[in-house]
């Protein structure tokens, strides 16, 4: 177990002690607010290290004036992909349309699109000396008391906390153990995807090619001029969640190569690159939709709480600004009063976005045949107009002014 001790403080009255679960997006972007307001943090993450590579990811609209408050938006700005075309395909790999990628993502000029591992790695730059790491390990057992939280870590020891906060992504084992299966707040979006790398041998620059039949996407995505690799993607229609696959790559590979097996264009090419893949990254496309995001001592923040899926392109942008309503909200509060204000403040904002589902990107992905052919249509006439505008849910919370006695 890596630990990574916080820098000295000299304040003489206690200090509220927070454990937060994942050291992600959400979790460190609360750990640097948290500890702005005076808490004593630890980060607990089952990974030996910060996660770097992973997808390209969108930071949009609110979630933009929250890096900026945090200081690492010159940061992101110097790792911001200009992405310059997306095109479309046919089943036989003739195109059907190139559109400016805003055309269907809704973004705005100045949103942001950056490697995942850029934005992970900003934040934990930001905040790593200040805050306690504790790398492969994990909370085992939570136990509320009156007073305080137990909590018994996977690599042995016991600690006590005065809250616990899950940031531990869609398949949250926080919200397992203290709210309930998963099954009771995941919405099934009725897709299954698989990401990894693979060399570029297709001369594509700065710029995604999705091919489409009813029911299935493979997607290429090369994320610059020179990039010797593309990220692939390989989404697919499936009815209900493959609970068994989550946790069983093998079984992951099987699946997508069944669907997949006849396909034409790259996708052969695909299958044989996902079979040797370090880096696969297996799930379905779903939402995470809770009743509340707080029981007691324990509350949840970003995907934990209200994944929104990719098909919306703001999970990290709700992550960014979740972590940041909820340090303020607990900055001159007690945990309950906290997290209700947390919750007040924050929920209309994520349900706006998490209804973006079906107004863009998930078109995307046609399920039909007469579906894909509505689609196609559109795409012929994007192709001629100018790029969208944002999307008005991306900044529909004014970020407030936290202060701290």
């Amino acid at each position: 177990m890596t630990r990574i001790e916080p820098s000295r403080n000299t304040r003489t009255t206690p200090r509220r002690t927070v454990l937060i679960s994942g050291a992600g997006i959400a979790g460190p972007a609360l750990a640097f607010w948290l500890n702005r307001y005076g808490f004593a943090v630890t980060v607990v993450e089952r990974a030996g290290a910060v996660r770097g590579g992973g997808y390209p990811i969108d930071v949009r609209g609110t979630a933009l004036e929250v890096v900026r408050r945090m200081g690492i938006l010159p940061r992101l700005r110097d790792a911001h992909i200009d992405l310059r075309r997306m095109s479309f395909l046919d089943a036989d790999g003739s195109e059907v349309a190139s559109v400016d990628p805003r055309t269907v993502t809704g973004g705005a000029g100045g949103d942001l699109e950056v490697p995942r591992g850029e934005l992970t790695a900003a934040l934990h730059t930001a905040v790593h000396d200040d805050v306690e790491f504790l790398f492969d390990d994990s909370a085992d057992t939570l136990e509320q008391t009156g007073h305080a939280i137990e909590v018994t870590f996977r690599g042995g020891g016991t600690r006590t906390f005065d809250m616990v906060i899950g940031a531990d992504g869609l398949h949250s084992r926080t919200r397992g153990a203290v709210f309930g299966p998963e099954e009771l707040f995941h919405r099934h979006l009725g897709y299954c995807f698989a990401g990894f790398t693979m060399r570029n041998t297709f001369g594509l620059c700065s710029e995604t090619v999705l091919w489409n039949t009813p029911g299935r996407a493979a997607a290429l995505y090369a994320a610059g001029d020179s990039d010797d690799e593309v990220h692939a993607l390989l989404n697919f229609a499936h009815p209900e969640p493959p609970f068994d696959a989550y946790r069983d790559p093998e079984a992951q590979r099987e699946l997508v190569a069944a669907v997949f097996a006849d396909a034409e264009w790259e996708v052969p090419g695909m299958l044989a690159a996902m079979r040797d893949a370090d880096d696969l990254f297996f799930d379905s496309v779903g939402q995470i939709r809770m009743p509340r995001w707080s029981s007691g001592r324990v509350a949840l923040v970003g995907d934990a709480a209200y994944a929104p899926s990719f098909f919306t392109g703001q999970g990290s942008s709700l992550a960014l600004v979740g972590a940041y309503m909820l340090a303020g909200s607990l900055a001159d509060r007690e945990h309950a009063a906290g997290f209700a204000a947390y919750e007040h403040g924050t929920r209309e904002f994520v349900i706006l976005n998490q209804d973006q589902v079906g107004e863009g990107d998930a078109v995307l992905f046609p399920a039909t045949a007469a579906a894909l052919e509505q689609r196609n249509d559109m795409l012929r006439d994007l192709a001629t107009a100018p790029a969208a505008t944002e999307r008005p849910a991306h900044s529909a919370l004014m970020l407030p002014e936290f202060t701290c006695d």
